[in-house]
């Protein structure tokens, strides 16, 4: 700003700074002294991914951890847990093998097991709804599913 008597107090910046070289040098310094974890930035890109407006969130309505009784004498029991999201609801069934799952009404769908920085598995549902992982799921993860137009993301959990 200038003073009353004209004189610049320092407080302006000199029209030829370039504040976009600044900005670009100081990216620089960030990326060599203080470099994002490749973890991290992959979680950052699944999240993004996960950024659907047109997604509905399907609410976890049964979690077997939970909501069932448990039954003596069962070891390694898989977990069941249902998922809604309006008419849809998703029915899925996590083993130390995979997973096996239900679409309901039966429909052809493509799920997609969505795991932290672990890359995305595609699932095929068959004609009723049918589809199973041979992998399961290791720490949190979502499953995303798709059926023609609509979109419904399950919350996420941890394996």
């Amino acid at each position: 700003m200038s003073d009353r008597d004209g004189t610049n107090d320092g407080t302006e910046f000199d029209d030829d700074f370039d504040t976009g070289l600044l900005e670009e040098e100081l990216r620089q310094a960030a990326a060599v002294l203080d470099p994002l974890p490749p973890a991290l930035l992959q979680s950052a890109v699944d999240a993004y991914a996960l950024h659907d407006l047109d997604a509905r969130v399907a609410e976890l309505t049964f979690d077997s951890l939970v909501d069932a009784i448990p039954v003596r004498g069962a070891t390694d029991a898989p977990r069941m847990l249902t998922f809604t999201a309006g008419e849809v609801t998703l029915d899925v069934e996590v083993t130390a093998q995979g997973l096996i799952g239900q679409v309901l009404p039966p429909r052809p769908a493509r799920i997609e097991l969505l795991g932290g920085p672990h890359p995305t598995a595609a699932l095929i549902a068959d004609d009723m709804g049918r589809f199973t992982a041979d992998t399961a799921p290791s720490g949190p993860f979502a499953l995303r599913l798709r059926t023609g137009d609509d979109v419904v993301v399950t919350e996420w959990l941890r394996a």
